[in-house]
Parts: structure tokens; C-alpha cells; sequence
């Protein structure tokens, strides 16, 4: 960086030079040319001018760099074979190749699924570098923990999809996932015209808020409504297709009026594999995220709605809550999707 065009090549400035002569050390220097953050802004500009006067920085590039400097952000996501989570880290980078040199700074990582230890030390990891993190949380007292620990640094934090409960101070980007889960039991009780029987839940972990809040929404409309209708349990398959296609056919072998599946997390693929293997369309299935295997398994009528939450919506409400700490962080609009409207 810089011209040096007045010196010769061996005479040329360089960062030793520039924390010289601002009475800073070289990591400082090289935070501020390369818009880290750790400085205060005094000495920042104390640097940038310093920079200039040796040549190091001509005026356009010190102007550049004299901008409020844009905020590095991170994003965590769960590692594995969920399609929708994958579909969000390819937003991502989507954005990344359209961010120009006033946005922000954004990085991506996917971490070891369901692993509360995992996710605490990611957050830590990350809080030296981020200005911001947005986390899919586990909701568990060391995640908790570190999340207060970061946010007492001053990083700004928000989880999306599923956060960590009230914790003061840490907004939350998402669906009302007690209302949904109520919308999925009445959406079944309705389909299945008055059937008696069972209904079935998989979800990825109760460890996720988010799953937990659909299910209980699920099984308080289903007392109030269709009492007719029993809940055969919730099992967890980790958000695993192989998991909850073996979940699927063990529902299927041992629950002989079954009506319906609600997959109150993601990767539905195993179930609807299932369901078309063992030609059991007639049971009402009802999951999450619209994916190429989503779509698929609706427009076949294996599936029978997808519940949606935008992915562009909510990177950009997470973005926002990260950029203005002041935003109020109001839950997302829930997209309903049968074989008929399909975007």
C-alpha cells in the first residue's frame, strides 16, 4: 500500500517508518492500514496522517482510509447435510462477491453441529476480529456464557433461526416458532379431514429453541383442536437425512394408523425418501425450507407444504441488527408454500 513514488526503492517508507513517527507500535499501524478493529479513533487518524506526511499513503488513500471503517462480520452455522443451512452459506457468499470496499466484511464458518462447546469456543474464536457475530444458538449455559463474555467486549451479537432465550442484550432474528409449530398442527388436523390416528414429530435437536418452541406450539393445538389426533413422540435425527430416513421407516413399520409427519427441523429428504419408497403418500407431510429437494418432493406430492423463512430477508434483518444496535429485531414472516404457488 501507498505510492512512495518520491523515493527511491531502497529509501521508500514502510510501516516501521509510519509507527515511528506516530509513537505507535507496528501491529497498530497495520491494524489501521488494513481497517481492523482495536483503535481508537485519534489514534487512528494520528497513523493516517503520519502515513501521509512520509509518503507511505497518498491523500486519496488516506481519505479511504479516514472513513468510518465498515464492520467485519461473522456468521456461524451448523455444519452437516441440512439444505437450507447450505443454502444460507451460499447467500453468503453470494454477497461476499457483491460487497464492494464500504461494505462490510463478511466470513462465513460451520461448525460441529449440536455441539454447545463448539459453538462457545467459535464465538470466542471470532470475537477478536468481529465487530459483530450472527449464531445459530444452542441454547445451553456454556453457549450462554460465552455469548455474555463476548458481548461484555463489545462485539455485537444476534442469533438467527434459533436463539439462546431472553438474554438481554442479544436480539433475535426469526420466525415465531411457537406460532408456526401451531400453524403446522392445524394445517395437518385440517388436511386430514377429521382422520383419527397419530402424528408423528422429528426435529433436529431439542437443544435448538427453535424446534423446541415448534413443538410445543404443535402439541397445544392439537389438545385444543383435534383431540381425535394423538403426537407419537418427537424423535431427533440431527437434522441428518440418513437419521430421519431410518426414522421415517421405523414410523412407518410401527405405527399403523399413522396420519402425518410435521419435520419441525431440516433435511426432509430422508423423509420423503421414506415415504415414496414404502408408497405412503397418503400420510400428510409437512417440513421446512424451500430447497431443490423441498420443491421437488412437493411438486411429486410426497410433500404436502413447506414452511419458509426467506434466507435474503434474514441475513439482511441480521445484518441490520449488527449495523445499528437500535433496530428492533421483529419476527419474520412465515412463507407457506403447497404445490400451486412455488416461486
Amino acid at each position: 500500500m501507498g505510492s512512495g513514488g518520491e523515493y527511491p526503492a531502497s529509501e521508500r517508507p514502510q510501516q516501521a517508518d509510519v509507527a515511528a513517527r506516530a509513537g505507535v507500535s507496528l501491529a497498530t499501524v497495520d491494524r489501521v492500514l488494513n481497517r481492523r478493529k482495536g483503535v481508537k479513533e485519534r489514534t487512528r487518524q494520528r497513523v493516517l496522517e503520519a502515513a501521509r506526511e512520509l509518503g507511505f499513503l497518498s491523500e486519496t488513500e488516506e481519505a479511504r482510509l479516514g472513513n468510518a471503517r465498515p464492520l467485519n462480520i461473522v456468521v456461524l452455522l451448523p455444519a452437516g447435510s441440512n439444505p437450507y443451512l447450505r443454502l444460507l452459506g451460499e447467500r453468503l457468499r453470494a454477497r461476499l462477491e457483491r460487497t464492494g470496499a464500504d461494505g462490510p466484511a463478511l466470513r462465513c464458518f460451520f461448525i460441529e453441529s449440536f455441539s454447545a462447546q463448539a459453538l462457545a469456543e467459535a464465538l470466542r474464536r471470532n470475537a477478536g476480529w468481529a465487530d459483530g457475530i450472527a449464531f445459530f444458538a444452542i441454547e445451553h449455559p456454556v453457549v450462554r456464557e460465552a455469548a455474555a463474555e463476548v458481548a461484555a467486549t463489545g462485539t455485537r451479537l444476534v442469533s438467527i433461526v434459533s436463539d439462546l432465550g431472553s438474554v438481554p442484550g442479544i436480539p433475535h432474528v426469526g420466525l415465531d416458532n411457537r406460532a408456526v409449530g401451531r400453524t403446522a398442527g392445524l394445517l395437518i388436523g385440517r388436511l386430514s379431514g377429521g382422520r383419527a390416528g397419530a402424528v408423528a414429530l422429528v426435529a433436529g435437536s431439542r437443544h435448538y429453541r427453535a424446534h423446541s418452541e415448534r413443538e410445543a406450539g404443535f402439541l397445544s393445538i392439537q389438545e385444543e383442536l383435534f383431540p381425535q389426533m394423538r403426537v407419537h413422540g418427537m424423535r431427533e435425527g440431527h437434522d441428518d437425512a440418513a437419521e430421519n430416513y431410518r426414522h421415517t421407516l421405523a414410523l412407518l413399520d410401527q405405527v399403523p394408523d399413522l396420519v402425518g409427519i410435521y419435520n419441525v427441523g431440516g433435511s426432509s429428504g430422508g423423509i420423503t425418501r421414506a415415504l415414496r419408497e414404502q408408497g405412503r403418500q397418503e400420510v400428510i407431510f409437512i417440513g421446512h425450507g424451500l430447497t431443490q429437494d423441498t420443491r421437488k418432493a412437493v411438486l411429486e406430492g410426497t410433500m404436502d407444504a413447506i414452511f419458509d423463512q426467506d434466507p435474503d430477508t434474514l441475513l439482511d434483518r441480521a445484518v441490520a441488527c449488527l449495523n445499528d444496535p437500535a433496530t428492533t429485531a421483529r419476527p419474520l414472516k412465515l412463507d407457506i408454500y403447497f404445490s400451486e404457488n412455488l416461486p
